[in-house]
């Protein structure tokens, strides 16, 4: 996960011409669009920003929104590739600055679902409030669990408890308070429960005899201060991969909604 802001983007950047069936996949995972925001039910696989595979980005993908005069939907944070899930862009620059500064001040609020391996950790709920620091190797970013004194520390704090289990998995709830890369991943890890489909943290690739597909991680759902003064709660039901795994694993998944303003 990332709730990293952003790369900026050039001022004058030259529009980006995409095929009809390009727009059609990035209209198709709208979950809610006003004057002010779209946000996307992002797949698995689709790099949020600056992917090294030969294909569009989501951020690329926004200009199917474009105005008149060139202005599209920017970014508001990030996800990583193979997490699925709810992902919020600005569709005006005042939006985008409002938002920026809301997840400046943690007004905003997210929560993921994961299935974990071997089993629910113990305690099976808690927070892990354990500094993690970057590591490269080669061109990889890794993140590691860091001594709080060392002068790479960053804080990181995740809130978890976990919604249903059976010896060999467990689905949980993660509530990230900081935004750092791989976050959530390192810190299950750091419990000896890494998340399944995630090899570069020690998640398992087959569970209970079944293939993981890929991280098992899905942003469910993002609280957030809206523009137009109201809190708003959007939703994203998972998808079909992490649904059949988690049923196949005797996971029950809780229910999802879609988008819910409510008084702030």
């Amino acid at each position: 996960m990332s709730q990293r802001p952003p790369r900026k983007i050039k001022a004058h950047e030259k529009p980006l011409t995409l095929t009809p069936e390009e727009i059609a996949f990035v209209r198709g995972i709208v979950i809610r669009e006003d004057p002010h925001i779209i946000a996307l039910n992002k797949p698995a696989g689709l790099s949020s920003q600056g992917g090294r595979i030969n294909a569009h980005t989501l951020d690329e993908l926004t200009w199917a929104f474009a105005r008149p005069g060139g202005h599209r939907p920017r970014l508001v944070h990030r996800l990583d590739r193979d997490t699925s899930g709810v992902i919020l862009t600005a569709r005006t620059q005042p939006a985008a600055s409002f938002l920026g500064k809301a997840m400046i001040a943690k007004r905003f609020r997210k929560t993921y679902l994961a299935i974990v391996a071997p089993g629910a950790p113990s305690p099976k709920g808690g927070v892990i409030d354990s500094p993690l620091r970057r590591e490269s190797i080669g061109r990889e970013a890794y993140m590691r669990i860091s001594a709080p004194d060392h002068p790479d520390a960053e804080t990181a704090k995740t809130r978890y408890r976990t919604l249903a289990a059976t010896p060999e998995a467990a689905l949980m709830e993660l509530s990230p308070e900081t935004g750092r890369m791989h976050q959530l991943r390192v810190h299950m890890a750091s419990l000896g429960r890494p998340i399944v489909g995630d090899p570069r943290y020690g998640g398992a690739l087959v569970v209970g005899g079944r293939a993981v597909p890929r991280l098992m991680l899905h942003a469910a759902k993002l609280t957030f201060p809206h523009p137009d003064g109201e809190t708003m709660t959007i939703e994203a039901p998972p998808p079909e991969d992490f649904r059949v795994l988690a049923e196949g694993l005797g996971l029950a998944l809780p229910g999802t909604g879609q988008a819910v303003p409510r008084d702030s």
